[in-house]
């Protein structure tokens, strides 16, 4: 069977490790126990959080241990940022999203059987810590000077950075002394732009205890341009429906570059690697039939939200360019996808050049009437041929939505008001 390390390298999941063998070798010969931790600095995770509970995710099927760590100690702080200060969120707020978090993270590991995840919280070894204890047994062991060094530090240093930032990789590190202790723990994972954090735990953890630990990180998830992936012009891409919904979530992974698809596939997806490169070589052949997006999209909706709203999502998007019927959709799914395209509420005495133009579909009330008598607009997929019509002649989508297309691809929502 292939070694779950080469498995994460096929897939370009290695972007850091301290020791590739030896770790290769303590896996080989008996189950590890590992963590990976996410601060609640907001009320639910990303994308890009995403890509660290598969990576769990997949070294738990090759019958390893997870630790999911949920900082409520670190997420009343804050990792220092490449300029100025993190804003600090009251406890009880804090508290609320750590239990948020750790429902959204217990989904996408398996909390019963050998290989039984456990969800653990860095509170429970701060909240009674003193400040003198912190001090001679993590602080001692930090030179000051590597602190400093640190970019995200060094960075901040002519503009400022507060001691309570600076002092954030003391916490982040006792966290991995405090879960060797406990559990057993020999390895932290984490996105590559933690790095410095991670190396230094497994430095406390030599200090401390005398002992050996490991550390592995993932590359950061780019676009071609390389800017951040899941990051879109309506904001960040949740994995909380609430936020982002199932059809913007579907929306996000279907609008992926083609020269970054078959990454994605590999580094989220549990499609075996020779899959993918089929289906990549059939993608290049015909790229307009976006195969390995609509593969992608897939995928990841029904492992978030699953199938049902994977149906929904695909319904909505082939009704809404007249492929489907728009009847069929459900109210919650109509919604959201227009929502994405852009909404406008407008009163039913209204007229069509009024919805037409206020949607930004046209530039003026002339270029309304002009695709209007030239055919190119339509009202839920038929053809509107009437410039004089208003809105409440029109039959509305569940009593109150109205889908505008102009041409083939341009669309845009209309929502009446009471």
């Amino acid at each position: 069977m292939t070694h779950v390390l080469d498995d994460l390298e096929a897939r370009g999941l290695i972007a850091h490790s301290t020791d590739l063998a030896a770790l290769r070798s303590e896996m080989s010969a008996s189950p590890i126990t590992y963590y990976v931790g996410f601060d609640p600095t907001a009320p639910s995770l990303h994308i890009g959080n995403l890509l660290q509970l598969l990576t769990a995710r997949r070294l738990q099927l090759a019958g390893h241990r997870p630790l999911l760590l949920v900082g409520g100690s670190t997420g009343l702080i804050g990792d220092p940022k490449d300029s100025g200060e993190r804003s600090m969120n009251s406890r009880d707020v804090v508290a609320q999203w750590v239990e948020r978090i750790r429902s959204q993270v217990s989904r996408f590991v398996d909390l019963d059987g050998p290989s039984a995840a456990t969800v653990v919280n860095n509170l429970d070894w701060t909240a009674d810590l003193s400040t003198i204890d912190f001090l001679r047994d993590v602080g001692k062991h930090f030179p000051v000077n590597r602190m400093l060094a640190r970019d995200v530090v060094s960075n901040r240093l002519e503009s400022g950075i507060s001691y309570t930032e600076f002092s954030y990789v003391l916490l982040q590190s006792m966290d991995y002394l405090e879960l060797h202790r406990r559990h057993g723990c020999v390895l932290q994972t984490g996105g590559s732009d933690q790095w410095g954090n991670i190396t230094a735990g497994v430095e406390l953890v030599r200090r401390a205890e005398g002992t050996r630990v490991h550390a592995l990180a993932t590359p950061l998830i780019t676009k071609a341009d390389g800017t951040k992936f899941g990051k879109t012009e309506a904001g960040t891409v949740w994995l909380d429906p609430e936020r982002t919904s199932p059809y913007a979530f579907h929306q996000s992974w279907v609008q992926a570059e083609d020269a970054k698809v078959g990454e994605y596939l590999k580094q989220f997806t549990f499609l075996p690697v020779q899959e993918i490169d089929a289906l990549m070589a059939e993608h290049v052949e015909r790229p307009g039939l976006r195969l390995a997006q609509r593969r992608l999209a897939a995928e990841m909706t029904t492992l978030v939200h699953g199938a049902q709203e994977t149906q929904a999502a695909e319904g909505a998007a082939t009704s809404l360019f007249g492929r489907g019927d728009l009847a069929e959709l459900p109210v919650q799914t109509l919604a959201a996808a227009l929502t994405e395209a852009g909404v406008v509420r407008l009163a039913s005495a209204a007229s069509i050049v009024d919805a037409f133009l206020e949607s930004g579909l046209v530039e003026s009330r002339s270029a309304a009437r002009r695709a209007i008598d030239e055919g190119g607009a339509y009202v839920n997929n038929e053809r509107v041929a009437d410039p004089d019509l208003t809105l409440a002649e029109l039959p509305a989508l569940h009593g109150s939505w109205l889908v505008l297309r102009r041409g083939k691809r341009r669309i845009a929502g209309v929502e009446l008001s009471p």
